[in-house]
C-alpha cells in the first residue's frame, strides 16, 4: 500500500511537471512578410503591428493561464519563391497559426502549405476575395475584399468627384491589381460612367511616358491606377511632372508614404485612395492602438497595414481564448465562429462567411502631402 502511494505521488508529480512545462511553452505564430523589396513600405509596419499586439497580450498575462505569444517573423523579400520557403520554415518551428502579407501574389505560394498541415493562416493585408475559396478552410482575411474597396473608390469617383470619363491603368503582373481594376470598372459602368482608356504596365516598370501620352489624349477626367506600393509614388510623380492635374485614384496599394516622398509634397495633390478604416476614428480600440504604437516605435502608424497586422494577431488570440486551446484545429474552428470582434480596422465576423469579413472602407485624400478622410463607405451601400 505504501509503495502504491509512492508510485501515485510520483505519477502526480510527473504529470504536474508536464502540465507546468506545457503551460510555460510559448504559443508560436508564424509571420511572413516582405520586409525588403517592393512590399516593404506596407509589410514592415504590418509586422510591427503584429509584434505590438503580442507584446500587449503578454504584458497582460498571456493566454491560457499565462502562456506567452511568440511571433516568428520571416523576411521573404517580396519574392514569391521565398514566400514558399518562409512558410516551410515557420511550419517546421511548431507554430499554431500564421499571419502575413499584403498582396495575394505572396499569399498564394505560402498559404496552401498551411492548409495542407491544417494550420490556420490569417492574411493581414491581401484583399483578393477568392483566397479562401482557392486555398481552403484554413484561410482567413483580416481586411475587406477587393470588391469592397473598388466599389468604394468608384462611388467616390462618380458621386463625389463628378468624374464620368475615367482612365484605368493596371499593373498586369499581379492578381490583386487585375482584380481591383475589374471590380472598379464594373462599378463605374454600373453608375453611368465610361472607361475612356484602359492601359497597362508591369511591376518594376520605371518609365510611364507612353501611358501618360495616351492619358493626355483620352479626355479622361480622372485616372484610376491599380498598383502596389513600389509603383505608386513613381506613377504619381511622372503624371504630375507633365502638368496633368486630374484626380489620381487607387486602392490600398497607395496607402504608403511613397506617394508623397517620391513625388514630393508639392506634387502630391488630388490623390484619393481606398483603405482600411482607422484614421480619424475615435473608437477606444483605435486610440489605444495609435498611442501604443507611437510609444513602442516612436512614430504614429505609417499606414493602415500596421493596424491590420495588429488585428491579425488579435483575431488569433481571441480565437485561442474562446477555444480554450492552442491546437490548430481548435483555433480554426473558433476563427470560423468569430462574431463582432472589435478590431482596430473595424468589426470583424467570420460566422456565416467564407473567411472574408464585411467591413467599412475609408477613402483618403492627399493634398500637399496631407492626409484626410473624405468618405467612409459601408458594405450595405453596395
Amino acid at each position: 500500500m505504501k509503495r502504491l502511494l509512492v508510485l501515485l505521488t510520483l505519477a502526480a508529480m510527473v504529470l504536474g511537471t508536464a502540465a507546468a512545462a506545457s503551460a510555460a511553452e510559448p504559443i508560436k505564430i508564424g509571420a511572413l512578410y516582405g520586409l525588403t523589396g517592393g512590399m516593404s513600405s506596407i509589410d514592415a509596419p504590418s509586422l510591427n503591428g503584429a509584434k505590438l499586439k503580442a507584446k500587449l497580450i503578454n504584458q497582460a498575462g498571456g493566454l491560457l493561464g499565462g502562456r506567452q505569444l511568440e511571433i516568428l517573423g520571416v523576411d521573404t523579400k517580396s519574392d514569391q519563391k521565398a514566400s514558399a520557403m518562409g512558410a516551410k520554415k515557420v511550419l517546421s518551428d511548431g507554430i499554431v497559426a500564421g499571419i502575413g502579407y499584403s498582396d495575394p501574389a505572396f499569399v498564394l505560394p505560402a498559404a496552401p502549405l498551411f492548409q495542407k498541415k491544417g494550420i490556420p493562416f490569417v492574411t493581414s493585408g491581401a484583399t483578393l476575395p477568392t483566397l479562401p475559396k482557392m486555398i481552403g478552410d484554413c484561410m482567413f482575411l483580416a481586411p475587406y475584399g477587393d470588391d469592397a474597396q473598388a466599389y468604394a473608390v468608384a462611388d467616390f469617383t462618380i458621386k463625389k468627384l463628378g468624374a464620368k470619363k475615367v482612365a484605368v491603368w493596371t499593373d498586369n503582373s499581379m492578381d490583386f491589381t487585375k482584380t481591383l481594376s475589374r471590380f472598379y470598372k464594373e462599378r463605374v459602368k454600373k453608375l453611368g460612367g465610361a472607361i475612356v482608356l484602359e492601359d497597362f504596365f508591369m511591376s518594376g516598370d520605371k518609365d510611364y511616358s507612353a501611358q501618360i501620352a495616351r492619358l493626355k489624349k483620352s479626355g479622361a477626367e480622372a485616372v484610376f491606377i491599380s498598383a502596389t506600393p513600389n509603383e505608386a509614388g513613381l506613377t504619381v510623380k511622372q503624371i504630375r511632372e507633365t502638368g496633368l492635374k486630374l484626380p489620381i485614384l487607387s486602392g490600398d496599394g497607395f496607402d504608403t508614404e511613397l506617394i508623397t516622398t517620391v513625388p514630393g509634397p508639392a506634387l502630391a495633390n488630388q490623390i484619393y485612395f481606398a483603405t482600411h478604416t482607422y484614421r480619424e476614428d475615435n473608437r477606444p480600440e483605435v486610440l489605444d492602438f495609435i498611442k501604443a504604437y507611437k510609444a513602442e516605435y516612436g512614430v504614429e502608424p505609417e499606414n493602415a497595414f500596421a493596424a491590420l497586422g495588429f488585428d491579425a494577431v488579435g483575431l488569433i488570440a481571441e480565437a485561442i481564448t474562446r477555444a480554450g486551446s492552442a491546437e490548430p484545429a481548435a483555433i480554426k474552428k473558433a476563427l470560423h465562429a468569430t462574431k463582432d470582434y472589435k478590431a482596430v480596422t473595424g468589426t470583424i465576423s467570420y460566422a456565416g462567411t467564407n473567411g472574408v469579413p464585411a467591413k467599412s472602407v475609408s477613402v483618403i485624400s492627399v493634398n500637399g502631402g496631407n492626409y484626410k478622410v473624405e468618405n467612409v463607405w459601408n458594405p450595405d451601400t453596395k
